[in-house]
């Protein structure tokens, strides 16, 4: 679900002493699965067979989105809407743009695991995987 962030407006601001408070725990990374397309939502990674993902925001969420639906069919109208976080208005082949970036990024051995459904949409299949 994407973020949504508000602005506060105050006379008076009260910025805490940063010793006061405890330090918030971060948690360790985990070790990377070494084979398929694996998403960790909390912590905000990706990887693909072992190598973590450089991905935009938009990237993130899309990737998330397919994965947590693997072999499900989303057109691209669901896609915004699920994502973006809106209906889709005006151009909605902006999906197409991220999907062949994110193809680009999974690699040659895993980039069929987005398929293209003809005339309806996309679909995340992990066997579809070369390795």
């Amino acid at each position: 679900m994407p973020v949504r962030y508000l602005r506060v407006h105050s006379k008076h601001t009260v910025i805490p002493d940063d010793a006061s408070r405890p330090a918030a725990k971060r948690q360790p990374i985990p070790d990377p699965p070494a084979k398929g397309v694996h998403v960790d939502g909390e912590q905000r990674i990706a990887w693909v067979a072992g190598r973590r993902l450089t991905l935009t925001f938009l990237e993130f969420e899309l990737l998330a989105y397919l994965v947590a639906h693997p072999r499900r069919v989303h057109t691209r109208a669901q896609l915004m809407a699920a994502v973006w976080g809106q209906p889709p208005v005006g151009d909605i082949r902006t999906v197409d743009v991220h999907v062949a970036r994110l193809r680009r990024k999974l690699g040659p051995d895993h980039r069929a695991t987005i398929a293209t459904v003809r005339q309806v949409g996309y679909t995340f299949d992990p066997r579809l995987a070369k390795s």
